[in-house]
């Protein structure tokens, strides 16, 4: 069973191949996603690694959490489910209503 791990603290400059060279020293990567801003196309910043056991996944948590790559200091834990949010995406008030 696989297990996905969220990264944060990433450079803007780390690519997924260089996180996923970090990974490997620590078992298979099955897979290495960097999240992008939709609006600008630029790295938020963090991502996702899914290593392919458990055990490879905390061998990754225990070797890179707090070390540095690409001049940055990682945090690599263990990623939580995503949670619902209701459809229709972000609401904003413009003002003016009526109560």
């Amino acid at each position: 069973m696989s297990t996905r791990l969220y990264v944060g603290n990433l450079s803007f400059n780390t690519t997924e191949d260089q996180l996923r060279d970090a990974f490997s020293a620590y078992g298979v990567v099955a897979e290495c996603t960097l999240m992008m801003d939709r609006d600008t196309g630029r790295p938020r910043g963090f991502g996702f690694v899914t290593m392919s056991t458990p055990e490879e996944a905390q061998a990754a948590v225990a070797g890179l959490n707090g070390q540095a790559l690409d001049g940055r200091n990682l945090t690599v834990n263990l990623a939580r489910p995503r949670e619902e949010r209701p459809p229709g995406g972000r609401r904003e008030s413009r003002g003016g209503g009526r109560y």
